[in-house]
């Protein structure tokens, strides 16, 4: 891959990228609103992650480009002998640069910041639809060793 990528915190002018990135694909596009302006609640949510401690919303740019993203949150705990871990949600990659190891870039760098906050453990869950995401993950290490379960509340 180019040895112009970066990852880094995103930054407000990465919202409608981040945005963009969210809502390509068949799940995406039946949650998110990419549209100009964008929604409010996006900004919102935004400045949330910015103001709270052990939350990050990272962006993998090429050539200044926003073509990955993800959100890293760092989540002290009780068990495990009081050890935080890190929760890895939303992570996107363009289609037009998917295959070319800028995602497994992306997770490698959230769980460098993971462990370097002295997280015990990284997780994440994956829609069952997504199977080659599924694969994607247990190439990197992960292991589906728990059932996640969701109660929606809207």
């Amino acid at each position: 891959m180019s040895d112009s990528i970066e990852i880094r915190e995103a930054v407000h002018a990465d919202l409608p990228a981040i945005v963009r990135l969210l809502a390509d694909d068949p799940l995406g596009a039946t949650r998110e609103r990419y549209e100009q302006p964008l929604p409010q609640a996006y900004v919102d949510a935004f400045e949330a992650i910015r103001s709270q401690g052990g939350n990050h919303l990272l962006v993998a740019t090429i050539d200044g480009r926003v073509v990955g993203c993800l959100q890293l949150t760092i989540v002290q705990t009780f068990s495990r002998l009081g050890a935080p871990r890190g929760l890895i949600e939303g992570v996107r990659v363009d289609a037009a640069v998917r295959g070319r190891g800028l995602g497994e870039r992306l997770i490698d760098h959230a769980v460098k910041r993971a462990r370097a906050a002295g997280c015990g453990l990284v997780q994440l869950t994956s829609d069952k639809s997504r199977v080659d995401a599924q694969r994607f993950y247990e190439r990197l290490g992960f292991v589906a060793s728990h059932v996640g379960m969701k109660l929606a509340l809207d």
